[in-house]
């Protein structure tokens, strides 16, 4: 008997059948044919595909604790530049948002390259730009390289969830994507203890830096251990649709991040979020009319997927909301300095490190829905206990609630998101995995918005409740160390009571959540051979 050939594959499309009358009909076009030459196949053996999976796992570790790394670090660039807080905001703002423009093109960006070779070049491009932000000598330069670092740390996340769909045998998804949610969850919740330590005893610049040495083994590994799959594909780019989801994430986000400082009333941040529905809604018009869309908007009429993307913007707003308030808390409330934060946050990123691949083979046994269900609870129930918060809350019942809130997103993420990518069809992963990159990118952002304008609005409501407290005659004080020791007071418990009524809504969006993975397919994954696909 001899070897199937390796076959691309929409190949595995089966042919049109002859009509009754003996003719061949025109085969209809299929949506997922690409005219990529063949290249060499994916990674076949447990031991080969796990090694390309390492290799993806570092270059998204990489992409994504760039992400919280430099928020540490922002305080510090402000003394150092002489800018004012709202002008060093944008540092990060600037990359979020041109992250935001870039992922939308990624998926068509590896078709056009070839995944393994995007993956490369992303890899490259994010170190050099690493490098540019090192360097910067003001804050337009840093805000210039940070657009230019975002364009492949935007590509990044997409080509490599791509490529695990391709080299991961079905039955080892759950395992693999435990794995590969290191970089989604862990490294956010690790950056704050690095970056503060770095901040703190070293300097600044090196968190750009430290991206130059793992840039350049990831590529090296990449070009070693990763397949190319098929590049060259002629297919057009939708430019009518990228300009409209591109421009309309642009405004959505633009508008949300400056809403506080404008005012959510404001003229500028109601045109800004008006025109980003109308352009979101326009990409959707234009998806479906065009032949060759740049992001299928079908993959939406699945309704595992999408549920499985409500869940993840639950869980991603929430995540990023807890790890920059409670920060803030520590370091504002009980004076803690940026290390000292980070080390009390590293419980729940060690939490996660050890839970994700856990999840990964429970999902592998049982499917996503009940460790997705246990693990929202878990979630719901530690942001619960969070909202007794105070100044007095010790360090170590701090530390044990973040650790058992960590538990539950580690159990609940990757089985949720894997188990609403399963459920298309594998030529359909490419386009799927931009619209989970942004969503989880948009939602936190988002989802910070939200949660800021709610502490805003609480606070300032917790000051007026209280001035009525608080003694006209600045005599009554004694003395101005007394007046002042009494407004930080004021200030604390202000804070405290609106962190506190943060977390409640939090914790009924996250118990809601719990009804919606009650949804998600359940049972083991069905086996197969070796990889999905021999050749992409």
């Amino acid at each position: 008997m001899t070897a199937r050939p390796d076959v691309r594959e929409t190949e595995l499309v089966p042919p049109p059948q002859p009509t009754t009358d003996g003719h061949r009909p025109v085969e209809p076009p299929v949506e997922a044919v690409e005219t990529a030459e063949p290249t060499s196949p994916a990674p076949s053996g447990e031991t080969s595909w796990v090694v390309a999976l390492l290799v993806l796992v570092a270059g998204m570790f990489m992409s994504v604790l760039d992400i919280s790394i430099v928020n540490v670090a922002i305080p510090v660039m402000q003394n150092d530049f002489g800018v004012t807080t709202e002008d060093i905001s944008w540092v990060s703002t600037s990359y979020s948002l041109a992250e935001g423009v870039i992922v939308p093109a990624s998926a068509w960006l590896g078709l056009r390259l070839g995944l393994g070779r995007a993956y490369i070049v992303a890899m490259i491009g994010f170190a050099i730009g690493s490098v540019l932000c090192g360097l910067a000598w003001d804050l337009n330069s840093m805000i210039a390289f940070r657009i230019l670092q975002a364009i492949p740390g935007g590509v990044i996340p997409v080509v490599a969830l791509t490529m695990l769909y391709k080299i991961v045998p079905k039955d080892r998804l759950g395992a693999a994507m435990g794995m590969y949610g290191l970089g989604i969850v862990f490294a956010p919740a690790i950056g704050p203890t690095l970056g503060g330590y770095l901040v703190e005893y070293v300097d600044w610049r090196l968190i750009f830096f430290i991206n130059v040495p793992i840039g350049i083994v990831g590529t090296i590994a990449a070009m070693v251990w990763l397949p190319n799959f098929g590049g060259g594909t002629s297919r057009k780019f939708d430019l009518p649709g990228f300009l409209a989801i591109a421009t309309g994430l642009f405004a959505l986000l633009l508008g949300l991040h400056e809403a506080e400082d404008w005012g959510w009333t404001s003229y500028p941040v109601l045109i800004l979020l008006t025109y980003g529905v109308l352009a979101l809604a326009l990409f959707v018009v234009i998806e479906l009319e065009v032949d060759h869309p740049l992001l299928n908007v079908r993959v939406f009429a699945s309704w595992p997927f999408t549920n499985s993307l409500i869940l993840i913007a639950v869980i991603s707003a929430g995540l990023f909301g807890v790890l920059f308030y409670i920060p803030q808390s520590l370091q504002l409330n009980q004076g803690l300095g940026a290390f000292e934060t980070g080390l009390l946050l590293l419980p729940q990123a060690l939490v996660m490190a050890v839970i994700m691949p856990l999840a990964g083979q429970i999902y592998d046994r049982v499917g996503a829905r009940w460790p997705a269900v246990a693990g929202l609870i878990i979630t719901a129930w530690g942001t619960w206990m969070l909202r007794d918060l105070t100044i007095d809350t010790s360090h170590g019942d701090l530390a044990w609630i973040l650790g058992f809130r960590a538990a539950g997103i580690g159990l609940a993420m990757m089985p949720i998101m894997t188990g609403g990518l399963s459920a298309l069809p594998p030529h359909r992963v490419d386009g799927a995995s931009a619209f989970n990159t942004v969503v989880q990118r948009s939602s936190s952002a988002i989802g910070l918005a939200a949660m800021t304008a709610l502490m805003t609005a609480q606070q300032s409501q917790g000051y007026a409740d209280r001035a009525s407290l608080v003694p006209a005659d600045p005599e009554t004080f004694g003395s101005v160390l007394g007046e002042y020791s009494m407004y930080q007071q004021l200030q604390t418990r202000v804070f405290d009571t609106a962190f506190g009524d943060l977390m409640v809504v939090t914790t009924v969006l996250t118990a809601g959540a719990v009804l919606l993975a009650l949804m998600l397919p359940s049972g083991k994954p069905a086996p197969s051979e070796g990889p999905r696909v021999m050749e992409g």
